[in-house]
């Protein structure tokens, strides 16, 4: 899904937990019973996840509906 999202912009952003720079990494995301690997940002130290808004108001709202239909 990142590949709808430029993680890019997010570069130097900082864990709001922890103060450690934030990397992309595989996040597993979860929604109906259905599982699927995300690249986002994460907290190398607390695993804090960054879903940005145009992802979560955008695809995901697309995905959750096609899961739905199911």
């Amino acid at each position: 899904m990142s590949q709808y999202v430029d993680l890019s912009a997010y570069d130097g952003w900082a864990c709001a937990d922890c103060g450690e720079p934030l990397i992309k990494g595989k996040v597993d995301i979860s929604y109906l019973g259905n599982s699927f690997p995300v690249d986002l940002l994460k907290c190398p130290n607390c695993g804090l996840v960054l879903i940005p808004e145009e992802l979560a108001l955008g695809k995901m709202v697309e995905v959750e509906k096609g899961l739905e239909d199911k």
